[in-house]
């Protein structure tokens, strides 16, 4: 009997075991324990740090806030924009456009200069001192001329001012070192803004006045030489019944005549109203929530910013806690290469610092 013939099996390879380099909860404890002492004082070095700035460092400041919004009544001129426009008088527009812009001119120069001239009481500065002085050279001597401090107390004062669109009102939110600072010079914004409303509201009723005034001027040279010309007609043509092209000349020149008396009465209407808008006191900034001092002070925050510092001081101790343990636990080439890092980053701080570059001859 013949013997089974078996292929040729490959030779087999060794079977290798590798230990993989894993590391367990017990080694993350065991490195915090052995640096506990870092864990401990790091944190509380950047608390204590915390707490001393925002104690001793970081002033106080307190917001007070006030809702407002805009007259939404229209004026008088507005309404009868669409009644003269029916007769072919174009008004310039009013100053209804300006409600909706109180971002942009509360945090406008402008509004900023002028608030700069207004007086207030506070704690700090005594009575009846000029908020350009508060805001900028306080009690001591300016030493740059009214422009600079001008410039600088605006950009000082539009960075103390919040104004968020809530709809149709708006949240006017002013940051101060005194409470009862903070209420004022919010209650003093408003007042500033309606007078630049009043201001730029009279100024456009103004142009206003005298565009009617010359267009009835205008209109009125017109009417007179149409009803001329009507009476003109009618003297020259007393028997017109029998002649189309006389009536509709007549009924040309009635018709042009009634439509400039038509005009010029919408234009003595609307002169008369606009003289009593001219001078119509009406608030056009309304107040819903006026504005009143803190009872408490909104920055800093310090019980947060003390627990945000701890927080963050232990996670910079355990980091500095594994880096430790790595390169105790390094080789003589690791450690070198550790040293060889710490010196270039040594020497790289250095050369950035002014005062440590050498000096070239």
């Amino acid at each position: 009997m013949d013997e089974q013939q078996y292929p040729p099996q490959p030779p087999q390879q060794p079977q290798y075991y590798y230990e993989e380099d894993t590391i367990s909860l017990s080694d993350i404890l065991l490195v915090l324990a052995k640096q506990l002492k870092l864990l401990i004082i790091t944190p509380l070095v950047f608390g204590v740090i915390t707490a001393f700035y925002v104690l001793f460092m970081v002033g106080p400041t307190y917001v007070s806030s006030a809702k407002i919004m805009s007259s939404s009544g229209g004026s008088s001129t507005s309404q009868l924009q669409g009644l003269a426009a029916q007769f072919g008088v174009a008004v310039p527009g009013g100053s209804e456009g300006a409600q909706w812009v109180y971002p942009e001119i509360v945090k406008s120069r402008t509004l900023a200069k002028s608030v700069l001239k207004r007086k207030f009481d506070t704690e700090k500065y005594g009575p009846q001192k000029s908020l350009l002085q508060i805001l900028t050279y306080g009690d001591e001597e300016p030493t740059v001329s009214i422009d600079t401090l001008e410039i600088h107390g605006a950009n000082a004062l539009i960075d103390m001012i919040e104004i968020e669109s809530q709809g149709s009102f708006y949240n006017l939110s002013v940051s101060t070192f005194e409470p009862q600072f903070a209420a004022d010079l919010c209650a003093v914004l408003i007042e500033e803004l309606d007078r630049h409303q009043r201001a730029y509201k009279t100024e456009k009723v103004k142009e206003t006045r005298l565009f009617i005034e010359g267009r009835i001027v205008d209109v009125q040279k017109e009417l007179e030489e149409a009803e001329e010309a009507l009476k003109d007609f009618v003297d020259r043509n007393r028997q017109i019944q029998g002649s189309p092209a006389l009536l509709l000349e007549q009924q040309r020149l009635t018709r042009e005549a009634s439509v400039l008396t038509g005009v010029f009465t919408t234009l003595k209407q609307q002169l008369e109203m606009t003289k009593i808008d001219e001078v119509k006191e009406s608030a056009l900034v309304q107040v819903l929530d006026p504005p009143e001092a803190p009872l408490y002070r909104d920055k800093p925050k310090r019980k947060l910013s003390v627990l945000l510092s701890l927080i963050l001081g232990f996670g910079f101790a355990v980091v500095v806690a594994f880096v430790k343990e790595y390169a105790s636990n390094s080789d003589d080439e690791e450690k070198g290469k550790l040293r060889e890092i710490t010196e270039l980053t040594k020497s790289n701080i250095a050369d950035l610092l002014p005062f440590r570059k050498k000096k070239q001859f």
